[in-house]
């Protein structure tokens, strides 16, 4: 088979391989220059351009210095660092300025490769490679096609089915090979075809890409050259780059606009952060790629406006948080202020949230992050204070002082406040922080700025700071709990005296003079000053959860469980009220939520593992959750007739299966050993 494959005529990239001039000591002439190459008379030719039917001849002499990699010496020749505008092409000069040299311009073949000849294992691996496109996919089929421009081609692709976004194997998509060999004709028949041209070309340089998937370098320089483009520096990062970046990288005018009406974002950056513009030489392309943007960020903003009026925020936190209606109700009109304008930009918002633990603090500020950022690894900085009770810890806070160990780190905060100035910041459990950390907080919260140990000053009017703490959380709690009981009273009192507009709520509001009389002065003594409780704009309570939102935590837990159970074993996992209703009395005013989860885990999650060891669970079957009395209890333990276990009338939960007659049977799952009845023997 390698003798048939060795009849063939190799890819360009590999023809170009093959030629590369060598570099021997006695190949070269008098002071070191590279000797005559013996061939043809006239000028070589550039492979890809002979492939689209142009007799293009190569640039050489000195003309062709700014398109090598190094003059003969294997190093990529930069203007600038990797990864800037001026470097992702070759030489750092821009593709409309020509096209690269042939193989045998002055310096030999562009990347640099030293030596007689190819090894004989990189030709068997070559010819290997010629072998298996001729039995390419489709999607690879689109990418050649996409390349050479032929249209036709791309449409019979496309009615077949072929993916118009498939990438290929080392990252980029047709509409991004059609970007930047300046095929307009070819964009504009896939941007039809619903081609996404907000994705990001998944390739790094070439060796970084070559590490990544396990490659020799050269097979991924071939590759690259000849399937995408040859103009490209070998050693900048593209991973991000969209067609709109190379559109630009290209200068080609026709097919930017194709892709900014096809709905390209001119402000997506690659993970270099450059923006299109960023790569945009002086002319109608970068005044076209301006007025895009200023245009993009109009609408974005509208778009925004309008989703804000008709999603508002307080309906997205209701979706992931139960209850706390009031705190949601607080923080949403804060936040709903400053989004509109209505705030004073000098001063960033900060939040004091109280109440016990498990009962939501934390989740509204993370879903208060999503809600402002789209990238929340930025938007959100969550730091636990519990790790700064030390003084000489605040040095994490905000970085060591010149001289000692981690000056160049820097601060955990001021080092991420840096990255993102608008972030939502949340100290968690703040009341376990040493005094001095709070001495910082007090600049931080009035003035909007922080400096850092290097004595950088930064800027973060703009963010937004949110504290928890569990201080008063239980006068809170049960204050919220007596509240809730005259509540009841009053509707029972109104019931029994037969009132038409009797309305039987749960819903209960803290008063202020409850917060005056009560909690102000707790959180004075605990914090001991005033300054910085008066730095923070709104104190937030979060009360017990009633028992409707409970029903909700239940029905949340188990619905979890289901989708557990439905997607690693196949089993349906079915439910009532009743089931419900026992659960939720597990609830714990301590422990919040957390508490309602552990009962879930004991009384149900434990049953469902123990009936999966003892294999009565078959897959595919359907389980309902079922309500028994104590004296009918699931485990046969060997102290249930107990005279303690009769007295006991705690409703118990049971498994059945639900059989396709719809009958149940009752699954008798045997107890595990208690550890007490357990004999060691030595």
């Amino acid at each position: 088979m390698l003798g048939s494959l060795a009849a063939r005529p190799p890819p360009p990239g590999l023809a170009r391989l093959l030629r590369a001039r060598p570099w021997p000591a006695a190949s070269r002439g008098a002071g070191g220059a590279p000797a005559a190459r013996p061939g043809p008379a006239g000028p070589p030719f550039v492979p890809a351009a002979a492939a689209r039917g142009r007799r293009e001849p190569a640039v050489t002499g000195s003309a062709a210095l700014p398109w090598r990699g190094a003059a003969g010496g294997g190093r990529q020749r930069r203007q600038g660092p990797v990864g800037a505008p001026s470097a992702l092409l070759a030489g750092g000069v821009p593709a409309a300025e020509g096209p690269p040299p042939g193989p045998g311009g002055p310096g030999g073949y562009r990347s640099g490769v030293r030596g007689a000849a190819a090894p004989a294992g990189l030709l068997v691996a070559a010819l290997a490679a010629c072998y298996v496109r001729d039995r390419a996919t489709k999607e690879d089929a689109l990418l050649e096609a996409a390349r050479f421009n032929n249209v036709s081609e791309v449409n019979r692709l496309l009615l077949e089915g072929t993916d118009v976004n498939a990438r290929h194997r080392l990252g980029w998509t047709a509409l991004m090979v059609a970007a930047i060999n300046r095929n307009s004709s070819m964009v504009k028949t896939l941007l039809a075809a619903n081609a996404d041209p907000n994705l990001g070309d998944e390739f790094s340089s070439v060796y970084e890409t070559a590490k990544e998937k396990g490659l020799h370098s050269l097979e991924v320089l071939v590759t690259r050259e000849d399937e995408f483009n040859n103009r490209l520096n070998i050693r900048a990062s593209f991973r991000g780059c969209t067609a709109l970046h190379y559109a630009v990288l290209a200068d080609d005018y026709l097919t930017v606009k194709l892709l900014l009406d096809g709905g390209a974002n001119p402000l997506q950056k690659n993970e270099m952060g450059h923006t299109p513009l960023d790569y945009a030489r002086e002319g109608e392309v970068m005044n076209l790629l301006r007025a895009s943007e200023t245009k993009f960020q109009e609408e974005q903003r509208r778009r925004k406006i309008e989703e804000r009026r008709r999603f508002p925020l307080e309906q997205r936190l209701k979706e992931h948080i139960i209850g706390q209606e009031s705190a949601i109700a607080t923080v949403g009109a804060a936040i709903r202020r400053k989004e509109n304008g209505w705030y004073d930009e000098e001063h960033p918002l900060v939040f004091l949230f109280l109440g016990s633990s498990g009962i939501g603090k934390t989740e509204l500020a993370k879903q208060t992050a999503k809600y402002i950022h789209k990238d929340v690894k930025k938007g959100f900085i969550r730091l636990d204070m519990s790790e700064f009770q030390e003084r000489h810890e605040v040095a994490k806070f905000i970085g060591s002082p010149p001289g000692y160990v981690g000056h160049e780190e820097g601060g955990q905060l001021t080092k991420k406040l840096r990255q993102c100035p608008n972030a939502v910041v949340l100290f968690d459990e703040v009341d376990k922080a040493h005094p001095d950390v709070l001495t910082i907080m007090l600049q931080l919260f009035d003035e909007g700025r922080l400096t850092d140990g290097k004595g950088k000053t930064i800027d973060c009017k703009d963010a937004i700071f949110i504290m928890t703490s569990n201080v008063a959380s239980d006068e809170i709690a049960q204050h919220a709990l007596q509240l809730r009981q005259e509540a009841m009273e009053i509707s029972k009192k109104r019931i029994a005296e037969n009132l038409e507009d009797v309305q039987v709520t749960e819903k209960i509001t803290i008063s202020k003079q409850f917060k005056e009389k009560v909690i102000r002065p707790i959180l004075k003594a605990h914090f001991r000053r005033d300054e910085f409780l008066g730095r923070i704009n709104e104190i937030v309570y979060f009360l017990p959860f009633c028992h409707s939102e409970l029903i909700q935590l239940v029905n949340k837990e188990l619905n979890f469980w289901a989708k557990k159970a439905k997607a690693r074993h196949n089993i349906t996992l079915l439910w009532d009220r009743e089931v419900m209703d026992v659960l939720a009395d597990g609830y714990n005013l301590h422990y919040g939520a957390r508490s309602i989860k552990h009962e879930v885990e004991r009384r149900v999650v434990n049953q469902l593992a123990a009936a999966y060891e003892q294999d009565l669970l078959p897959r595919g079957c359907t389980l309902r959750i079922t309500v028994e009395d104590s004296d009918k209890q699931l485990l046969k333990t060997k102290d249930s007739s107990a005279p303690s276990a009769e007295k006991t009338k705690m409703p118990t939960l049971r498994l059945e299966i639900v059989e396709k007659d719809s009958k149940s049977r009752k699954l008798d799952i045997q107890a595990p050993l208690n550890p007490e009845n357990i004999a060691y023997f030595l």
